[in-house]
């Protein structure tokens, strides 16, 4: 994985249930991308979890980013 994540987020099954994490924490990536989208800035999340780093946040929304990657979900109309 690239920008850090195979270094920052780790897949363990006895932590959170497998969820990926920010490594040695319980803090889910998927945590960090419902701050995010609920307009939480870095700021903020740092302050919330002080043993989060700016690079934590990075490596949450590449993982995200690489998890999604080739894979485009479209919403379409109900048929009639």
């Amino acid at each position: 994985m690239k920008n850090g994540t195979a270094e920052f987020i780790e897949i363990n099954p006895k932590v959170m249930m497998g969820k990926p994490v920010v490594r040695g924490t319980r803090i889910t990536v998927e945590l960090i991308l419902e701050k995010l989208s609920n307009g939480e800035s870095f700021e903020e999340i740092l302050a919330e979890h002080p043993r989060l780093k700016r690079e934590h946040i990075l490596a949450a929304l590449a993982f995200a980013a690489s998890s999604l990657r080739g894979e485009m979900i479209v919403q379409t109309p109900a048929a009639a």
